[in-house]
């Protein structure tokens, strides 16, 4: 769809990861600092891999609002807390009591290096981390407010984060609808990618309409990856995805591809992208790098 944008995104990703490692290598209490078994799990998780790719969607909005080559000073700090949820979400995500998985981007997951206990308290102290880290952004006091509440709600029970893996556990073995895999995906997946967007525009000052432009923007993009992340679950294998392959037919999880089947979900997926782009036509060339990523979300093959 935009094989131009290839070379691009990758330079894009990797500095990306780059920038967000080292921003979080600093802001998270170091392994040897008490008590150690926290601080080891909570790096564990964070630093066993990933895109970062809510931490780049964010700094990428950021660059488009601020129409400017470079990002805003300190946006990667917002970047670096996103990530920390993120994190935190699939430290909780992958224990016992929901999803019983061993294997997290390659590598085992917390509860199983460190025990369900450890686990727990990890996923709470990277949640909690990030709120401190929000609460001090190098942006305008009411930017840093909106910013705050905005992550808040989309990481609440309310249509955000919490409230979508409620959805999920409740609906398992349960005949999923078209309706149902909607609400899930928007909420569990969805709300933190839309916020992330969001979140890093109103950080490089975007204004009301800038806002509902990439409201819109992260809404299409987040449901688009979620429908790929389905897809992916049963045509690609553990090594591949780095995490354990089948998990959602074997616990007969609401997915798109379990209503709509394979091709449709691709169809679909693209459709969204391209609806996304339409939102932020109008930055023109500063959407480049926001365009190139959000592309990667549908293209990606882990």
């Amino acid at each position: 769809m935009m094989m131009g944008m290839q070379a691009d995104v990758k330079e894009i990703v990797q500095s990306g990861v780059e920038l967000i490692d080292a921003t979080l290598d600093r802001l998270l209490p170091a392994e040897t600092v008490l008590p150690v078994s926290i601080h080891k799990a909570m790096r564990h998780s964070i630093f066993a891999g990933g895109k970062r790719l809510r931490p780049v969607l964010a700094m990428e909005a950021a660059r488009m609002v601020a129409r400017s080559s470079e990002m805003p000073r300190g946006v990667e700090e917002l970047g670096a807390a996103l990530e920390m949820l993120h994190t935190y979400s699939l430290i909780h995500d992958d224990l016992p009591a929901l999803d019983n998985d061993d294997l997290r981007r390659g590598k085992p997951t917390c509860h199983v290096v460190f025990g369900e206990a450890i686990a727990i308290l990890a996923g709470d102290a990277l949640q909690t981390q990030a709120y401190e880290v929000l609460a001090r952004l190098r942006c305008p006091a009411t930017a840093t407010v909106e910013i705050v509440r905005l992550i808040a709600q989309a990481t609440g029970t309310v249509e955000g984060m919490i409230g979508g893996q409620v959805m999920d556990i409740e609906s398992e073995k349960a005949q999923p609808t078209a309706e149902l895999v909607d609400a899930i995906h928007r909420a569990k997946t969805g709300a933190l990618i839309r916020v992330s967007v969001v979140a890093g525009g109103i950080y490089a000052g975007a204004d009301a309409e800038d806002a509902r432009r990439l409201t819109e923007f992260g809404r299409k993009a987040g449901l688009a990856f979620q429908i790929v992340d389905d897809v992916l679950d049963v045509t690609q294998n553990s090594e591949q995805l780095g995490k354990t392959a089948g998990k959602d037919v074997a616990s007969v999880k609401a997915t798109w591809p379990a209503v709509f089947g394979i091709e449709q979900s691709r169809r679909d997926a693209a459709k969204l992208i391209d609806e996304a782009f339409a939102e932020i036509a109008c930055y023109g060339s500063a959407a480049g790098g926001l365009k190139a990523v959000a592309a990667y979300l549908v293209e990606r093959t882990h």
